[in-house]
């Protein structure tokens, strides 16, 4: 591992992207391939590939404690020392620096290190990993340990990407880097593309199943006349309120995946039954969201509605889920994308054509499950319906769940003012706004440009009180950017949330001289500060939450700005939180 921290060292002490590229290239060719493979892994900010399920399990708490142990620091001391360094990986460095405990050191390998990594991820108790920890940091130099720590923590900070590893892999062995990122794309495993790209077999590269892919991404619009400047006739979606999610589903083997590519599928058991049984194997991608089914619902259609995010949150992070709770919650999959079928991706075909074809794989499917008929609501993009999901009587006799695998609606858009109706018809089923697309677009992976476009409705915002501080990583080491924050209850504060983007760095560098003379209690690079500085902050909703003492969270806050003009007795109460997560859930 000495050359591998030595060439991240060199990474991270340039700021030119080609002189990185060329700097790991150098690195990957001057080194075995089979190490070469999973340097590139730990160069990717991770210590297994990206579709294995293996997990360190090993928290922040826990390297601290370790590097405390070996480096015979105080609890003090290491907190000076982050305050210093913003960066645990550095923290390691710093202190077994000044360690006289250099006995029983050896080179490890990066193929040697992960078959470490993997020891700790199998390891059963704390007490069992702890002391694995210890020992692979004990036997590295101070050099090695920050870069272990640093790869365990799965945040290198050296200003590389994956997408720089691919481009070092295209340099490295050439190819061409279009291989490169489409053979990582289909195997999640930069390592096995090092490989084929060695061997100069890259477009012998096969889609995974139940690996999840990069999900394509769209960009803000901030009016319906700005929307159409990108592209004329625009298919337009409602955008829903839930967690978008990829289907990987082979027959009756079915797997969720979220937007940052964590398997959600045993929060959703019923889903699973109601997208098994596809005709083909297929990826598909779509909105989990909370449904009602209540005829006397006055917003729902005929199929039912989706719900807000509130709703669904307390499906979430769940390993069991009883019959009662998905009664109580029930939930649809709205598909509006598919990006496999049957052996083929097809990302590359432009959105009206795969369209088609997911419409073809929802009305091919056929099934029955539990003594009720099935039926599936598949719109085409004329907006007209066709449907297929449990018929709910059968399914309530059954004492079963009624679940919908939904074909998201398609309508046409191509004058502003047919957009704002739209956009109205969307928020009066009380969704978000609109998804506008490119109908030729193709499904472009992890990349936010203008072929898919979202309207929202404008968010709310709270006058929020400052009680807690964070120092800040990466550039913001040394500031004071993370803020958690109250509203009023009465006399006191109680927390909402926490939010460290919106700020300028001439904002944060001055009201981090504030609150360093206005701190009531140091916790390290922690400080609780008194509540005298007033946020206007913005979110998408409020949840429930048993976190913060207010008895609620705020989803995706982030700063819109500073309020001097506010005193803390100003700002927002806890009565108006709840009156918004009221007014949400209507």
């Amino acid at each position: 591992m000495r050359r591998f921290a030595e060439t991240a060292e060199r990474i991270a002490a340039t700021t030119k992207k080609l002189e990185k590229t060329a700097l790991l290239a150098e690195y990957l060719t001057a080194v075995p391939v089979e190490e070469a493979a999973v340097a590139a892994i730990f160069f990717s900010g991770r210590p297994f590939p990206v579709w294995e399920e293996t997990t360190l399990q090993v928290g922040g708490s826990m390297l601290w404690r370790a590097v405390a142990e070996l480096a015979g620091r105080s609890e003090p001391e290491l907190a000076e020392s982050y305050r210093a360094h913003g960066d645990l990986g550095a923290v390691a460095a710093d202190l077994l620096s000044r360690s006289e405990q250099v006995a029983g050191r050896r080179p490890r390998t990066p193929v040697e290190t992960q078959q470490m990594f993997r020891e700790i991820a199998a390891a059963r108790g704390t007490a069992a990993k702890a002391g694995l920890v210890r020992s692979l940091l004990g036997a590295a130099s101070p050099l090695e340990a920050k870069y272990l720590v640093k790869v365990m923590t799965g945040d290198l900070r050296i200003g590389l990407k994956e997408s720089l590893v691919e481009e070092a892999i295209a340099k490295a062995y050439g190819g061409g880097l279009p291989l490169v990122q489409r053979a990582n794309m289909l195997l999640g495993d930069i390592g096995e593309t090092l490989k084929l790209a060695a061997q100069s077999r890259l477009e012998q590269a096969r889609m995974r199943l139940f690996h999840p892919i990069g999900f394509m991404l769209a960009s803000p619009a901030q009016s319906a006349e700005e929307a159409l400047v990108y592209f004329e006739n625009a298919w337009v979606e409602d955008k829903y309120d839930g967690i978008r999610s990829q289907a990987h589903c082979s027959g009756r083997i079915v797997r969720l995946f979220s937007r940052t590519r964590d398997e959600i599928t045993e929060s959703f058991p019923e889903l699973r039954q109601a997208l098994g049984g596809l005709a083909k194997d297929v990826i598909l991608d779509g909105e989990i969201v909370a449904w009602s089914y209540l005829a006397d619902d006055p917003l729902a259609g005929t199929s039912g509605r989706a719900l807000p995010f509130s709703a669904l949150q307390q499906r979430l992070g769940r390993k069991q889920v009883s019959e009662e709770l998905m009664r109580q919650v029930p939930v649809a999959y709205l598909a509006f994308d598919v990006l496999y079928a049957a052996g083929e991706l097809v990302i590359d075909r432009p959105l009206v054509e795969r369209a088609r074809l997911l419409n073809q794989l929802l009305s091919e499917k056929e099934r029955t499950e539990s003594g009720a008929a099935a039926r599936l609501t598949a719109s085409h993009s004329d907006g007209s319906q066709e449907k297929l999901a449990f018929d709910e009587a059968a399914a309530r006799r059954q004492e079963s769940v009624a679940v919908l695998v939904i074909r998201a609606p398609v309508f046409h858009g191509s004058t502003p003012d047919e957009l704002k109706q739209l956009f109205d018809a969307a928020q009066a089923r009380n969704n978000e706004g609109l998804m506008i697309k490119d109908p030729q677009s193709p499904y472009t992976p992890g990349r936010r440009g203008k072929s898919w476009l979202k309207l929202k409705r404008e968010l709310a915002t709270l006058d929020v009180v400052v009680t807690a501080v964070e120092y800040g990583h990466g550039r913001r080491i040394g500031v004071l950017s993370d803020y958690t924050f109250a509203v009023r209850d009465g006399d006191q504060l109680v927390n909402i949330g926490k939010a460290y983007s919106g700020l300028t760095d001439r904002e944060i560098a001055d009201m981090t001289r504030w609150f360093l003379e206005h701190t009531l209690e140091d916790q390290g690079f922690r400080r609780i500060v008194k509540p005298e500085v007033v946020l206007e902050v913005a979110f998408n909703n409020i949840m429930k939450s048993t976190r913060h003492n207010s008895g609620y969270a705020l989803r995706f806050p982030r700063i819109v700005r500073l309020r001097s003009d506010k005193l803390p007795q100003e700002a927002d109460t806890v009565e108006r939180v709840r009156e918004i997560y009221a007014r949400q859930g209507a």
